[in-house]
């Protein structure tokens, strides 16, 4: 089990991907980030060059969101969408894998597409940070080891637990799972559900190395 070796806000990207967010919203998602030292804030891709310029000279990075929430985008349309945020200004991306194709059994064409994503987005950057989202409310207990061992065969740099829009989030038992299949050689991102400080220390203590949350201001003030 992992206990927390930074600042608990150096674990958190504060999110915000509500469809019914505003720029005031999101402006003001920026703030805490820059006035807590978050790791990255997480938001829609259309706000990425907003959150570029708002936290230039700040710790903070900008994250967003590839094929999200569902995934099932063509392989090229995933490529050219994350093309556009790192010219926006993303420096971490967080894409969900098919899960209709791992749920299939087409093990070949997820890899082919993640190892697609990874390759063309090295071409463009290479300290970008790569996350797969697994969804793992949706997956077998072998599906979500068979997702993160493609998204490491891919070359990702995460796996991801949820995209928050599924039926389910994290839990301390995916998490672990995850943590175990990927045996560090990956981070794992924690994300979907994290409210409070003993969900997210938990999570921490399970194998996360990332938290995915829109509480991340209460979480570190908290008790």
């Amino acid at each position: 089990m992992t206990a927390p070796d930074r600042p608990l806000a150096r674990y958190i990207d504060h999110t915000l991907l509500k469809p019914e967010a505003t720029e005031a919203d999101v402006r003001r998602l920026l703030a805490e980030a820059a006035e807590h030292g978050f790791a990255t804030v997480c938001l829609p891709p259309v706000y990425v060059a907003l959150a570029a310029e708002a936290l230039q000279g700040t710790p903070v990075a900008v994250c967003t969101v590839i094929g999200f929430p569902l995934g099932y985008v063509h392989p090229e349309a995933r490529r050219f969408e994350s093309r556009l945020a790192v010219a926006d200004g993303a420096r971490e991306l967080d894409t969900v894998l098919d899960v209709s194709w791992l749920k299939s059994g087409e093990d070949g064409r997820v890899l082919d597409d993640l190892a697609g994503w990874v390759e063309a987005l090295r071409a463009v950057r290479e300290d970008l940070i790569l996350k797969v989202i697994l969804e793992t409310a949706l997956l077998t207990e072998d599906e979500k080891v068979r997702g993160a061992r493609l998204a490491e065969q891919a070359g990702a740099d995460f796996v991801k637990t949820s995209t928050g829009f599924a039926k389910g989030g994290a839990t301390v038992e995916d998490v672990a799972l995850l943590a175990r299949t990927v045996g560090g050689r990956l981070g794992v991102k924690a994300s979907g559900g994290i409210r409070d400080r003993a969900t997210a220390l938990a999570m921490i203590a399970a194998g996360a190395t990332r938290l995915g949350t829109s509480s991340g201001v209460g979480i570190v003030k908290g008790p």
